[in-house]
């Protein structure tokens, strides 16, 4: 009965495509240790240091004036919610000048819920061609339709939208600022742009952004200032801010109706209090003491040839990403191959994460000891 399953892992296995999840012995803001080898983590989106930080941790603990449970054994809309909840959400709304926010369990939770639950009959979702792959699973349990256009190709979907829009009633663009796997930023200008002269709903998804770009770390909509101009822009807790969950903040009637109809925020248990608390917390206190780092660590992306924070090394072949991964491993680097389907066939690649902790000098050897053996 297990032939098929074990004939397909098999064939992974040989073309170079097997993941297997990895054991460490323990982290810090910079380093991973594993097999007694201390190494540069390239591999993190632990962007500002906080997650792993036992002293972040330790004064979080200390400063705390309440006792947070580490289960909220609810749903949000049963008994999942207490007041740090909506503290969050409405710290989230302020920070962008929106009117309301809502909280996910994850990014993926966030996207998936999101997509899948505005796109309804007769109606339809224009996705970048890259979009993070939460993004295309929400499109595909919607019940509306979905074009994916090439990767940032404004011209491609403009076309599609002067095709297309009319054939269905409420239409969204969806994209990623920072796109996770090539470190480079979407138009967004032009994104507004269009979305207002075509009436679409503009979903942005920050991501990899939130925490690292603008004065505030609101992310490239910030930078831009088109913020407002955004319909609803999506982020993440568990990249920059070291801690756990999502938020989707928006017009009130959209996060109102995704309170009421996005399955994955509907039927998932409440993330723990004491998360909420942790995020709320780096938010206000450690975010805005930031600046200076997060400028630096995005000059050294520039630097590396990057848009952004994220620096991909486009190798081709998967066993040739894996022996260069292993090579950086006995150098003291710590990255993983990133092979499809999380990117296209043919373009496996290293994905250099940067952190605040990380020097230019750092991701400089690394890149070159990596081009060296390509």
């Amino acid at each position: 009965m297990l032939d098929n399953f074990n004939n397909h892992i098999e064939n992974l296995k040989k073309h170079s495509h097997f993941r297997n999840i990895k054991n460490f012995s323990d982290k810090d803001e910079k380093y991973i240790f594993s097999a007694n080898k201390k190494l540069i983590n390239l591999s993190s989106n632990n962007y500002l240091g906080f997650a792993d930080n036992k002293a972040i941790t330790q004064e979080f603990l200390n400063t705390c004036d309440y006792d947070y449970s580490f289960g909220s054994a609810s749903a949000r809309l049963l008994t999942g919610t207490l007041p740090v909840y909506n503290e969050l959400e409405t710290l989230i709304a302020n920070l962008f000048n929106k009117e309301s926010a809502l909280l996910f369990n994850s990014g993926y939770h966030a996207n998936v819920g999101i997509n899948s639950s505005l796109a309804g009959k007769g109606d339809v979702i224009f996705s970048d061609k890259l979009n993070h792959a939460s993004i295309i699973d929400g499109m595909r349990l919607s019940e509306g339709k979905f074009f994916r256009y090439p990767h940032n190709n404004m011209d491609a979907l403009e076309k599609l939208l002067m095709r297309e829009r009319k054939n269905f009633n409420n239409a969204i663009i969806a994209s990623e600022s920072v796109f996770s796997m090539d470190g480079d930023i979407a138009d967004l200008k032009k994104l507004v742009e269009l979305k207002e002269k075509y009436n679409c709903i503009l979903i942005l998804d920050e991501a990899h952004a939130f925490g690292v770009f603008g004065q505030k770390g609101l992310g490239v909509s910030e930078t831009l200032g088109i913020i407002e101009k955004v319909d609803l822009i999506v982020g993440t807790f568990g990249k920059a801010i070291g801690s756990m969950g999502a938020f989707a903040v928006g017009n009130k009637v959209i996060i109102d109706y995704l309170t009421n109809k996005a399955r994955s925020f509907i039927f998932s248990t409440a993330l723990p209090p004491i998360n909420i608390a942790f995020t709320k917390w780096i938010i206000e206190k450690k975010l805005p003491s930031t600046y200076e780092k997060r400028m630096q660590m995005l000059k050294i992306g520039k630097n590396a040839g990057s848009d952004s924070h994220i620096i991909p090394i486009i190798i081709g072949e998967n066993k040739e990403t894996v022996d260069i991964c292993e090579i950086l491993y006995q150098n003291g680097f710590f990255t993983l191959p990133i092979r499809p389907p999380t990117v296209p066939e043919g373009t496996s690649r290293l994905r250099l994460s940067l952190t605040t902790e990380i020097t230019e000098q750092e991701i400089q050897n690394a890149i070159s000891l990596a081009k060296q053996t390509k």
